[in-house]
């Protein structure tokens, strides 16, 4: 129990009450590309921005489980607007491991937006106490409404040796590129950000593998404040609700649907009445309660450590990333699942099941929640090997 539990109460009540504005307006984020300004105001209204918001900063400061629930029953209602909500909300987590200084600036509305770019393909160069941050990062989901970006780059250590760090930049200092065009995940506004010899202050940059072990310094938020998640499990979670979430909305769909559908060229007038029909929904709806009973045992595991101010080891690292990669390719199943059972009618924009399957298909092509790399590291650390990545 928090001091904020009647207040995060509120906005999944809200967030809930609006499932239907944000799924009828799945086709027009489609189209422009980027979830609409309506869906932004509904989730700023509902307090969705000030869910990772430190509570000393007027925030909510929700335990991660809220966050979660809240998370996944946006995306239940839309693809994009709960992609979107899902990046923004858990990266708008990591400036709290900034020194004190940056969280004041960074939270001063009590309210907060940020995109993230976490492969370092930009530059970082020591200049007037502060850097030069210099790069373009692609498929940054979210970047057309954020206020902040948290982008990594490479910085020389004294031996010359890159570093990666991350820079927390306001949008309004970088350039967001029009080339988001694709087959899915079309409305998250997924575009490549660049950064033209921006100046950072050193209070806004921190070391990649300190963020990653969670042993940044400067700030007065360390030990067992019950926020201090492990990075990588921490977004495995995030990222696995929206993954989630979609997928329950799918089968919502799917059941819709389904009343007053016959299977042509067969002698079923009512779908429902198939066996086939049966067995395929019951697959996917089990597939699903499947992944979101192995969604509790890792929200559990990150919540006991928050709690005692420790950190796991890595091997529940490398479990959190197993199992929220089985549980995402158990989404995957499930919705194709439905697919398999909706007819060829299924495949016209109009139906929304099928912008469902294709952005979740499409979604679980990105890199940190795809099954078989995901499924390497547990393996490797249940075999007593060594996880062969720092992402952890």
């Amino acid at each position: 129990m928090t001091t904020n539990d009647g207040a995060i109460a509120a906005v999944f009540d809200e967030v809930k009450s609006q499932a239907g504005r944000f799924r009828d307006s799945g086709p027009k984020a489609e189209e422009r590309r980027w979830i609409p300004d309506e869906n932004i105001e509904l989730l700023e209204k509902a307090g969705v921005f000030r869910l990772n918001v430190p509570s000393r900063f007027g925030g909510l400061e929700a335990p991660v489980a809220d966050q979660v629930r809240i998370l996944s029953e946006i995306a239940r209602a839309d693809t994009a607007t709960g992609w979107v909500a899902m990046i923004w909300v858990s990266s708008s987590w990591v400036p709290s491991l900034f020194p004190d200084e940056t969280q004041k600036e960074v939270y001063a509305e009590g309210s907060l937006r940020v995109s993230t770019g976490f492969t370092p393909t930009g530059t970082l160069t020591a200049e007037d106490g502060g850097y030069a941050l210099n790069g373009s990062w692609k498929w940054i989901s979210g970047s057309r409404g954020a206020g902040w970006a948290l982008l990594a780059a490479l910085l020389p250590a004294p031996d010359g040796t890159p570093v990666p760090h991350a820079a927390l930049v306001p949008f309004t200092q970088l350039d967001i590129a029009d080339d988001w065009h694709a087959s899915a995940a079309a409305g998250t506004g997924s575009s490549t950000v660049t950064a033209t010899n921006v100046k950072v202050p050193a209070r806004r940059v921190v070391s990649l593998p300190e963020v990653l072990t969670g042993t940044t310094g400067g700030r007065s938020n360390t030990g067992a404040t019950g926020r201090n998640y492990a990075f990588i499990p921490f977004f495995m979670a995030q990222g696995a609700s929206a993954y989630l979430g979609i997928a329950r909305g799918a089968l919502d769909l799917f059941l819709e649907r389904l009343p007053g559908r016959g299977i042509t060229y067969t002698s079923w007038t009512d779908q429902s009445q198939s066996p086939l029909t049966q067995i395929q929904v019951a697959t996917a709806a089990n597939k699903i309660a499947a992944a979101e009973a192995l969604q509790d045992t890792w929200l559990r595991l990150l919540q006991e450590h928050a709690d005692a101010g420790t950190q796991p080891s890595l091997e529940e690292r490398a479990e959190v990333r197993g199992k929220a990669g089985f549980a995402i390719q158990l989404a995957k199943e499930a919705v194709d699942e439905l697919f398999e059972a909706s007819g060829a009618s299924v495949i016209m924009r109009d139906v929304p099941f099928q912008r469902f399957h294709r952005d979740l298909r499409g979604l679980a092509l990105h890199a940190l929640f795809a099954f078989n790399t995901n499924q390497e590291v547990h393996g490797r650390a249940l075999l007593g090997l060594a996880p062969d990545t720092p992402f952890l």
